[in-house]
């Protein structure tokens, strides 16, 4: 089974993850690398949108770490080369190019972590065994972005993850595996984060585990259940400050 990840270039909590699922399996044959951006978004307006809604001292602590991990050269692309992987930076996944390279590639079975593009219908049905994406979150609740903001913002005790079968809905496949794990009192975000994406590694190795097998269960998600949540405002921080939690 060939395997391609399609992923963003995030130093905080990517390489780690990919650390994990590279190591226990041989079959990836790429991972392709997006910006960290949503829809055309520009650096600038980014970093501008982050300080607004998180305020200086979480917009400092961001800094900070990326920083320090540019320094440490820890990147989802540092990662590939320690475990001779091919990746490639790409700009948009639903190119004509990069579903050429899929092609090139024989791949198998995409998985999606933390990529900030829409699949279109191409993309999607192009790998035989299906698209599958990382969600943090237990869905087909948290729909969406930061889920795992959202998840602290609304004092919930438990946290968790979703990979499920793409479609040309939002968060809204068939589901075939799931994983819950405890919210810690006043955790911060930043350490939801990272266990997020640890219990992620593992769940994405047992469903490929599945898929391989053809074993995997699926799951379909029914219309108009669980819940969606976009981009957070400055009160939904507050609220988050109030329950004690923090971004670092």
């Amino acid at each position: 089974m060939i395997v391609v990840y399609l992923t963003t270039d995030d130093p905080l909590y990517l390489p780690e993850f990919f650390d994990r699922v590279l190591a226990a399996r041989s079959d990836t044959a790429a991972v392709f690398v997006v910006p960290p951006l949503y829809r055309n978004q520009s650096t600038s307006a980014a970093a501008r949108r982050y300080l607004k809604t998180f305020g200086l001292r979480a917009a400092a602590g961001l800094a900070r770490r990326t920083l320090w991990a540019l320094a440490r050269r820890r990147s989802v692309a540092a990662v590939c080369r320690e475990h001779g992987v091919l990746c490639l930076k790409v700009r948009d996944v639903n190119s004509e190019a990069v579903l050429g390279e899929l092609r090139a590639l024989m791949t198998d079975v995409i998985v999606s972590v933390s990529c900030p593009q829409l699949f279109q219908a191409p993309l999607i049905q192009l790998p035989p065994l299906g698209c599958l994406n990382v969600h943090g979150a237990l869905l087909p609740a948290y729909r969406g972005v930061l889920p795992s903001f959202w998840m602290l913002a609304n004092g919930e005790a438990e946290a968790g993850v979703s990979v499920f079968f793409v479609n040309d809905e939002i968060d809204a496949g068939d589901l075939c595996g799931q994983r819950a794990f405890p919210i810690h009192r006043r955790e911060s975000l930043d350490s939801l984060l990272r266990r997020s994406k640890a219990v992620a590694a593992e769940l994405v190795l047992e469903v490929l585990d599945g898929v391989e097998r053809g074993t995997v269960a699926r799951d379909p998600m029914e219309p108009g259940r669980g819940s969606y949540h976009s981009w957070p405002d400055r009160q939904a921080v507050r609220r988050f400050e109030a329950a004690g939690h923090r971004v670092w």
